[in-house]
């Protein structure tokens, strides 16, 4: 089986699934956690539907997890003036706070799923990883 692609993937995509779990899991978050905290930080205040886009969360698990993350006081939800039907989310004090501790996290589960690697494998694993993914979403 070492032979395929397909099935080396799936074993390392098995690995890091477990890394990133427990690694957020330690501290109380999750993966959509990180996700959403980081792209509202970075990418500024968002409606549900264009964080849900943007992020590449489905809406039932952005609704979920964007109640976690209400619920602790890293962002907050209020009425969008430009149409009242819909919330705008705004990441909080708190909540860059919190994205910067998630951030440190994700590196070092990054280091410790590529520890077996050099710098510069880890570097053409993600450029090869970045391009099988790029052609497959065209492709969909």
């Amino acid at each position: 089986m070492d032979h395929l692609p397909s099935w080396l993937l799936s074993q390392a995509a098995s690995h890091a699934h477990r890394l990133v779990t427990d690694g957020f899991g330690a501290v109380g978050a999750k993966g959509y956690h990180y996700r959403l905290l980081s792209s509202l930080d970075s990418d500024g205040p968002a409606s549900q539907a264009a964080l849900g886009r943007r992020t590449g969360i489905y809406l039932s698990d952005l609704v979920g997890a964007l109640n976690d993350l209400e619920a602790a006081g890293y962002i907050r939800r209020s009425p969008d003036p430009a149409d009242k039907r819909r919330n705008v989310v705004a990441v909080t004090p708190a909540g860059r706070h919190r994205a910067a501790e998630l951030t440190e996290r994700v590196t070092a589960i990054q280091d410790e799923l590529t520890a077996p690697l050099s710098p510069a494998e880890t570097e053409q694993l993600t450029g090869l990883l970045r391009r099988l993914v790029a052609h497959h979403d065209r492709t969909r």
